[in-house]
């Protein structure tokens, strides 16, 4: 029985021993260092551009008025074609502009008349006053009435060149070339000078302008980051609204000075060709300005990047030692997959893009190259 007894100690100690060996072999295999996929952060070139919001909008445009009233007698175009500078569009009933320029020049005869007659008076009494047969009084009478002669031609003369020029604007012209639109008034209609009625709107489309909008503190730090750029450098690549990209590069031209208060928005204006007529006034776009190159750019992979609470962008490192550190950095531009590092970041550190959820700060990791991201630096490299 004793025998037994000490048997049945044995087995029981042996199941303890192997119960409390199995917690301590899952803590060591728990304890394992985690593994960790990271990038070496190095300098590279990047092409700096900036994607904005715009609008199409004419290069110039005019709008058609009449400068005289009359009737509407004749439209000399078709609509939606494109018309010349001085090109007649609109005929305006002449024939009361004829009879006042006509007026005119009568008006113009008989004042020349007078004044011819006033000056032979003043030439006569001049030679007669010498010889006291005519009194000064009279001689400076005839003088006077030289210059009212003279006056009165010189007013006929304006009213000649008022009717004429009245009678020139009975036809309506291009002042600029362009695509006219459609005509707002048919034969007939009675015109009024100055009316704020559009007859027709003429638009130069080649080139055309796109109008874009950035932000006032976007434009703020452009600047300091280019300050030796000249916006006349800056090349603009156009997207279409169905996502296809225009076959002409265009070109910055200026900047407001001024910021929309309600928006805090600046507008830019860049110019494109639009020989074909593919751009229309109106139309909703994206361009893209190109800035030039940052040959000593650090890229890190966007999947790398998490925000803290307070909304700044951070990542996860490791060390000359191993450890993971949590270091928040200064975001740029997006360039592909990756974000531009504008502080906190320096060439050569090693930055954990894979792994994060196993790892927290301080702790020891084994590091593992990323293979995509070896990948994506060669293929960029071969890019270049």
């Amino acid at each position: 029985m004793r025998v037994n007894m000490k048997l049945l100690s044995a087995s029981v100690l042996a199941v303890l021993l192997v119960a409390c060996s199995e917690p301590e072999q899952a803590g060591a295999q728990g304890a394992a260092t985690p593994e960790v996929e990271v990038v070496t952060i190095s300098q590279s070139s990047v092409a700096l551009t900036t994607e904005l919001p715009g609008r199409t909008t004419d290069y110039r445009q005019a709008e058609i008025r009449p400068q005289v009233n009359g009737i509407l007698k004749q439209r000399l175009f078709t609509e939606g074609q494109l018309v010349e500078a001085g090109q007649v569009l609109y005929k305006i009933d002449a024939a009361p502009y004829q009879a006042a320029l006509a007026n005119a020049k009568a008006n113009l005869t008989s004042s020349k008349a007078v004044q011819h007659n006033a000056k032979l008076k003043a030439d006569r009494f001049k030679g007669l006053l010498g010889g006291k047969a005519v009194s000064q009084q009279d001689f400076d009478d005839a003088q006077a009435t030289l210059m009212q002669a003279d006056a009165a031609v010189a007013s006929s003369e304006a009213a000649l060149q008022t009717a004429q020029i009245n009678l020139n604007y009975t036809e309506i012209t291009a002042p600029i070339a362009g695509q006219i639109g459609r005509s707002a008034v048919t034969e007939g209609a009675l015109l009024t000078a100055n009316q704020t009625q559009v007859m027709a709107t003429i638009r130069q489309l080649d080139p055309i302008y796109v109008d874009l909008t950035q932000s006032s503190s976007e434009l703020l730090r452009l600047k300091r980051q280019h300050s030796g750029d000249n916006s006349e450098k800056v090349s603009v690549d156009l997207l279409l609204d169905d996502g296809s990209e225009y076959a002409h590069k265009g070109s910055l031209q200026f900047s407001e000075v001024n910021v929309d208060p309600s928006t805090g928005m600046v507008t830019l204006r860049a110019v494109f060709p639009n020989e074909s007529g593919d751009l229309l006034p109106g139309m909703f776009v994206r361009a893209r300005l190109h800035h030039g190159n940052d040959d000593n750019a650090l890229l890190v992979p966007q999947a790398a990047v998490s925000r803290t609470p307070k909304g700044q962008a951070s990542v996860m490192l490791v060390n000359s030692e191993n450890k993971v550190e949590a270091r928040v950095i200064e975001t740029g531009r997006t360039v592909e997959q990756s974000w531009q590092v504008l502080s906190g970041l320096k060439a050569g550190e090693k930055v954990i893009v894979a792994g994060l959820q196993k790892v927290q700060p301080g702790a020891t990791v084994k590091v593992v190259t990323a293979q995509a991201a070896t990948k994506n630096d060669a293929a960029n490299t071969a890019a270049q």
